[in-house]
């Protein structure tokens, strides 16, 4: 059997803390390893603003920690990929993974997933999520400025992200179903130093509801029974955040790979699964914490594990070594194609830049940014970031709409994606990509100037043969980490459909739009300004929408 471009050691899934671990101890011990991660790298951790627990930093935050690994794991010679994994064949020596970006092939395989936030089913839940109802505090803190906010749960997630939302909130009230609460006292201590924050023990959130926006909340004291009603000021509304666990991420996960009722990966010792050469790591384990800390332990647990596994099948199947080396000793490997955006001189790093390069040379395609600008500070941000993009490559242009012979988009300023025709693409940007939304815009680029995104058969003929005219628009936040998959899910559709156009909003410059759709939380995805829903969205989920 030959080595190839699209087999790896070892394959990790999940770019948290535990998939960054695996892939600095996969790599460091010079196996070929590629990360795949379906949205930003750093996973929950990332919205923590605070670490004060992790041994030998007495604090930073999650997204800065998280940053520190990847970087570690690249200079190793680890390759990351953003890629969605759709299916995978696990019960054969060389495991097949079937990605949106086609089909890689790994000796071993580390599932890191993680866990997504825990819904607890009171009532009004589904139809208020979004309208008041939220489960992440660095999202949409910020559309409740001075509200009243309910904060659900008493474990370290709602203790620091209740002290969070004081940035926002006029009052924070922590809701405990428990006597007490469940973190550690060294983390609930702290409350004290916060006046605007109050705690009702024993008590439970049984119904929200309201009329387009939560107006009042039931509330249940598990002692006596009795239930006591909170209602917002007249004209107003309020927030529930709900903190209250995570459900392991495993659902997309072969059925071959055993799990216990809840859902988690069963493992041994050494964090390998019942299939031999798939390991698990990270909050999607059964175990007794999961903290940053255990997290990375189980990342270098199932790395090294895999070690003796994957030496053994070179040996059995013949296959040569797949981590090669320049004259100079760095690993050549594949150019990421994760970017993003960093503070500093300009827009872009110099690291980034040496990314993009590598991201750029795949274009089939020169595409052209076509920019709707005005006179203002916002236009002139737009302007600067153009500018500084094209200085790495000449396979995007852009230029600004002077005339009238275009169709001119409803809200301006915009950046319209065109491809090397000149034709439109229906992929807009309302905004500085920043944050998050950086990679959705390198995306957007290279799905139109091609090769593009790779989906699967079914998928691509589902947007073929869409035949209605539908807009999209995804309204988010800068800082959000599940705004991406969304915004990227509907601009490949708009890609390769010319029924269908896909919009993205910074809701920090459009509060006209939070206003008309009584945003409170983020991705916000309003189809034909008819439908709106809340909530991360890929491709399937996406098409779903708008058939």
């Amino acid at each position: 059997m030959k080595a190839h471009d699209r087999l790896y050691d070892v394959i990790i899934v999940g770019a948290g803390p535990a998939g960054l671990s695996a892939a600095i101890y996969a790599a460091r011990a010079k196996y070929r390893v590629l990360v795949l991660e379906k949205n930003g790298i750093g996973g929950q951790i990332t919205i923590t603003s605070e670490i004060v627990n992790y041994p030998g930093v007495e604090m930073a935050g999650g997204k800065e920690l998280t940053e520190h690994m990847r970087v570690q794991a690249e200079r190793f010679g680890a390759s990351f990929i953003i890629a969605e994994v759709l299916d995978m064949e696990l019960e054969r020596d060389v495991k097949l993974l079937h990605t949106t970006k086609g089909d890689y092939e790994a000796l071993g395989v580390v599932l890191a997933p993680g866990a997504n936030p825990r819904k607890l089913g009171f009532q009004g839940e589904k139809e208020f999520q979004g309208r008041g109802v939220a489960y992440c505090a660095t999202c949409d803190g910020e559309f409740f400025t001075g509200k009243d906010v309910f904060v659900i749960g008493g474990g370290f997630a709602a203790v620091e992200e209740g002290m969070f939302l004081t940035k926002y909130a006029r009052k924070v009230t922590l809701i405990v179903r428990e006597p007490d609460y469940t973190c550690a006292k060294t983390v609930s201590d702290k409350l004290k130093d916060f006046p605007n924050i109050k705690t009702i023990f024993r008590t439970e959130l049984k119904e929200v509801g309201g009329e387009h926006v939560l107006s009042y909340a039931v509330f249940l004291n598990n002692i006596d029974g009795s239930q006591w009603r909170y209602d917002a000021p007249q004209g107003d509304t309020f927030g529930i955040f709900v903190f209250a666990g995570y459900v392991p991420n495993t659902k997309w996960i072969a059925g071959c790979v055993e799990r216990n009722e809840q859902g988690y990966l069963i493992t041994d010792i050494d964090r390998q699964t019942n299939i031999a050469g798939v390991f698990a790591a990270g909050d999607v384990c059964v175990k007794n914490l999961r903290q940053v800390v255990t997290a990375v332990s189980d990342g270098a647990i199932a790395a090294t594990s895999l070690e003796r596994v994957v030496s053994e099948l070179h040996t059995k199947l013949g296959i040569p070594d797949l981590y090669q080396t320049t004259e100079q000793g760095k690993t050549q490997k594949k150019q990421d194609e994760y970017a993003y955006f960093t503070k500093g001189e300009g827009f872009i790093s110099n690291e980034i830049r040496q990314q993009l390069t590598g991201i750029f040379a795949k274009f089939s395609a020169r595409v052209t940014v076509r920019a709707w600008l005005d006179e203002s500070a916002f236009s002139g941000e737009i302007r600067g970031f153009l500018n500084e993009l094209m200085s790495i490559t000449d396979k995007v242009v852009w230029t600004e709409q002077q005339t009238e012979d275009a169709v001119k988009p409803e809200y301006l300023p915009a950046m319209e994606v065109l491809d090397s025709t000149g034709k439109s693409s229906g992929i807009y940007f309302h905004g500085v990509p920043g944050g998050h939304e950086f990679n959705s815009f390198i995306i957007a680029l290279y799905n139109v100037a091609g090769p593009g995104q790779q989906l699967d058969h079914h998928t691509q003929e589902q947007i073929v043969t869409l035949s209605e005219k539908t807009n999209i628009k995804i309204l988010v936040s800068l800082t959000c980490t599940m705004c991406p998959e969304s915004v990227i899910a509907a601009q490949r559709i708009a890609a390769i459909s010319e029924q269908v156009t896909a919009e993205m909003f910074d809701l920090s410059h459009y509060p006209e739009l939070k206003e008309k759709y009584n945003v409170m939380s983020v991705p916000c995805i309003v189809i034909d300004d008819k439908k709106t829903v809340f909530g991360k969205k890929n491709v399937e989920e996406m098409l779903a929408l708008i058939s």
